[in-house]
């Protein structure tokens, strides 16, 4: 697990976050009102099943939503400034130069017409209009070097279908990271690589984090990744965060009762060999028709009536900012706040 050092602020500031798409069907709440805070050198975690709206915050705050999906409310600080008031052009300036993203799949998004070298020496020169081509041929044979490419000299000049799967996605991280931002966006980086790789390409972006002192959003279904990489932890549900909180308080002393479920669904080293994995039982949230309280209600074994009828509020069940939304929580904080008036 990464430390957090340096310089230590706020960077960026997602507050009751709204994102809806607009079907022929109906309204889709694909991000339903998610507030964190994210802080310079520091990595978050947002985990969650498929459909629980972790890439559609991602692509909000990069502003790479597609139609028909809209931002309807709250709002996206960057280091102060107000994200969803920037205009196309200030918002393609932003991307690149102050914060990147990295997909699922390199290669989706890199062209397969133009050499790794050219589409890096691109992403360079369309922010740095003052670098000359042959500057920036010589950055982009570093920044590969930089990712562990070998003969980045010749690889410069190859094309990605002549790269490895492990290779593209070395290729994607060194053109998002080749101007520096402050802010990376891992959207599933290592979800189509085999173990070995994956090991790698994390082991990578830890050191670029520190050489390169940036703040990063990864997104993931793998609580094993998360474990290794991240500071602190968003738990989303249905387009909710369910539960925040620093890694040990997300592993060691969870406490929404989704959380729980992804922990015990998850394989573990000190298992027995009979042991099962307990699967979270009922479906998914059909977010065309979302329940009237808590999302995670028509699936938990602890429902209560309440659960039903009112969605939870985000109380605090310990420290470093450690929060669960949950009418358990709310219940039992209501008990303690009764015991220490009556004792």
């Amino acid at each position: 697990m990464s430390n957090l050092q340096g310089e230590d602020r706020v960077l960026l500031e997602v507050k009751d976050l709204r994102v809806s798409f607009f079907t022929h069907a109906g309204e889709v709440k694909a991000v339903d009102g998610i507030s964190y805070t994210l802080r310079t050198n520091e990595v978050m975690g947002i985990v969650g099943e498929s459909g629980s709206g972790k890439s559609v915050e991602a692509y909000a705050i990069m502003g790479l939503l597609q139609n028909p999906g809209k931002v309807i409310g709250g709002s996206v600080r960057f280091d102060g400034e107000d994200l969803l008031s920037y205009n196309q052009n200030q918002m393609a300036d932003f991307r690149g130069s102050r914060a990147a993203m990295i997909f699922q799949n390199p290669m989706t998004c890199m062209n397969p017409v133009y050499t790794v070298g050219d589409q890096l020496m691109e992403a360079l020169r369309s922010h740095r209009k003052d670098i000359s081509r042959a500057e920036a041929r010589k950055r982009a044979i570093e920044m590969l070097e930089q990712v562990g490419i070998n003969n980045a000299d010749k690889r410069v000049d190859q094309y990605p279908h002549e790269f490895s799967g492990g290779m593209r996605q070395r290729a994607m991280i060194a053109m998002a990271l080749i101007c520096n931002p402050e802010l990376l966006i891992a959207d599933e980086p290592t979800t189509a690589l085999d173990v070995t790789i994956q090991e790698q390409i994390l082991e990578l972006m830890k050191t670029l984090k520190g050489r390169n002192n940036m703040s990063i959003i990864f997104i993931t279904h793998n609580l094993g990744v998360v474990a290794e990489i991240c500071d602190r932890v968003s738990v989303m549900y249905a387009g909710h965060i369910v539960e925040q909180g620093t890694v040990n308080d997300i592993f060691y002393n969870p406490q929404h009762p989704y959380t729980k479920g992804l922990l015990a669904s998850m394989p573990r080293m000190d298992m027995i060999g009979h042991e099962r994995l307990i699967p979270i039982e009922g479906t998914p949230v059909d977010l065309l028709d979302p329940p009237k309280g808590c999302s995670f209600g028509p699936r938990c074994k602890n429902c209560m009536k309440i659960c039903l009828n009112n969605p939870p509020p985000a109380v605090t069940v310990g420290e470093n900012g450690h929060s669960c939304a949950c009418w358990l929580q709310v219940q039992e904080m209501l008990k303690q706040k009764e015991a220490e008036q009556h004792g």
